[in-house]
């Protein structure tokens, strides 16, 4: 694919993140919810148990890549493929992607470059991340207000280099859901059950989260000290 102008400045495809830190956690919520949050997009969150879908929440600091520098935090939920019909039960979940709801940013490059290309919703907000403690900390405030405050405390080693099978990436955007391909490659990866404690503000994301049943503690944590990504080119679903 041909290089895009974003602010002047040509950006080819695949994107590549060469090094970044990022910390996830993953929450049970109630799936009638989250159904309702995400029924712009025309498609199904997937359910890992009855009742029950996967809310991702991560946070990230992209130290070099091709949008540059910047801080990331992404709400997502694990949905169905466009055209699934059925229940999709545990043994299925590999066939899964991930919706991408909402991804603020603090940096002006990375949001023209993430609409543009891919149709994230990306918006901008003030993101301090605190990650040279123990405890990996993120204080997200968006239009002068509290969004949520997410602390997740490193788990157990994953020795060696892990890769992700590469995973379908969809969002939103101008009436039109796409399907983005992304990979990506951790150093230093950590995982532990639950591991995470949050605090939600007064931001309306605070209140979805809230109306979604969001427990107090996750289903899991993971935090990566080294990631290297790609993402190519979105297609219409």
């Amino acid at each position: 694919m041909a290089s895009q102008l974003i602010q002047g400045r040509p950006v080819g495809l695949p994107v590549r993140v060469r090094d970044a830190e990022v910390c996830t956690a993953v929450y049970p919520v109630r799936a009638d919810a989250a159904r309702a949050v995400i029924a712009y997009s025309g498609l199904d969150v997937a359910e890992i148990l009855p009742g029950k879908a996967a809310c991702v929440l991560l946070f990230a600091d992209y130290r070099d890549g091709d949008l540059d520098a910047y801080h990331e935090f992404g709400m997502a939920f694990l949905v169905c493929p466009p055209g699934f019909s059925g229940s999709m039960g545990p043994r299925d979940l590999w066939r899964s992607g991930i919706f991408v709801h909402w991804l603020p940013v603090d940096q002006g490059f990375t949001l023209e470059a993430g609409r543009t290309l891919w149709g994230f919703p990306k918006e901008l907000a003030d993101i301090e991340l605190r990650l040279s403690s123990p405890y990996k900390r993120c204080v997200l405030r968006k239009d002068g207000r509290l969004v949520l405050d997410l602390l997740i405390k490193p788990g157990l080693p994953v020795p060696g280099v892990t890769a992700m099978a590469p995973l379908a990436v969809y969002t939103h955007r101008d009436g039109v859901t796409r399907r983005v391909p992304w990979s990506v490659r951790t150093r230093g990866a950590k995982v532990r059950p639950s591991g995470a404690l949050i605090r939600l503000g007064n931001h309306p994301i605070a209140k979805e989260l809230s109306e979604l049943g969001l427990p107090r503690r996750a289903m899991f944590s993971m935090t990566a000290t080294h990631a290297a990504m790609s993402l190519g080119a979105a297609r219409e679903t």
